[in-house]
């Protein structure tokens, strides 16, 4: 029987549900949710993205700005923005869309935003405060994968999930809150030996390695949860995951899909930390 498939955009429907409702609170205390995405160049994904999460804010009635920089900005230059956005009062979020250019330093510009509006979760203050199971501003996939698990009522406690990549962004991070719930968390990457072997004794695994349809059933333990956070695009030039969807589904217990999985829970936990970062203003706490 094949395995169910998680509905990621009808999971993130139903919190943007709740999150539009915190909009509407907070405004009539007088504060409106504001997010400023800074972009950098002419990256055609980068682009698209932004327009993605411009229109989630305008959905759920938040202010956004986009400032859109040519590849040529100096990093002083840069940098001198975010200090201005960290002092602007109408801006509870500072998102700055990654990749950067090689002249720009991705650490500087995550250490400039200050850890309250850094709605991404990168800055190594909310890490570390993740890290050790303090409230902070959690990274948007991750914690859009812990959202999503929860909806679905799997339970992660004491089970072992496998986490294929280590990236800053998703692997580490996604491993971390999942060890946060209690489960047995394996980390594995592209030095890992014998992978398969490793892969099938998860009850839950996240694939994010990055490459088309690259986990096939031969990585699968029968009855797994698998999670496929990967963006990639096949020979047909179609979006596809890092799980090859049609091999694998069938020994599943549930499975995302690429796309309409992983993707619309990123932007809306991007919302819900803005938002977070608008409550605590009011001194309050803010909870999906």
């Amino acid at each position: 029987m094949a395995g169910r498939i998680i509905d990621g955009k009808q999971i993130a429907q139903v919190l943007r549900d709740s999150i539009q409702e915190e909009v509407m609170f907070l405004k009539d205390k007088g504060i409106t949710p504001g997010l400023a995405v800074v972009l950098v160049g002419d990256n055609q994904a980068s682009e698209t993205y932004v327009r993605m999460k411009q229109k989630a804010c305008e959905n759920v009635g938040m202010h956004s700005i986009l400032i859109h920089y040519p590849a040529t900005v100096s990093e002083t230059e840069l940098l001198a923005k975010l200090h201005e956005l960290n002092q602007d009062t109408s801006i509870h979020g500072i998102l700055v869309q990654l990749p950067l250019p090689d002249n720009i330093s991705e650490i500087k510009v995550i250490e400039t935003i200050v850890p309250e509006k850094d709605v991404d979760g990168f800055h190594p203050i909310n890490i570390g405060r993740m890290m050790t199971g303090q409230d902070a501003f959690l990274p948007c996939t991750p914690y859009g994968i812990i959202k999503m698990l929860e909806h679905e009522n799997i339970d992660l406690e004491g089970k072992h999930v496998v986490v294929i990549g280590r990236s800053n962004i998703v692997g580490k991070p996604v491993g971390q809150l999942l060890l946060n719930k209690n489960a047995t968390v394996t980390y594995c990457h592209s030095r890992t030996k014998d992978l398969a072997s490793v892969t099938r004794s998860a009850d839950i695994l996240v694939a994010a390695v990055g490459k088309a349809k690259f986990i096939t059933e031969e990585y699968i333990k029968p009855g797994a949860v698998v999670i496929d956070v990967g963006m990639n695009r096949d020979e047909q030039d179609k979006l596809c995951g890092d799980v090859d969807f049609e091999g694998v589904r069938n020994m599943t217990k549930a499975i995302t899909p690429v796309p309409g999985g992983v993707g619309p829970m990123t932007i809306t936990m991007l919302l819900f930390n803005t938002v977070k970062s608008a409550a605590n203003v009011l001194d309050s706490s803010y909870s999906l």
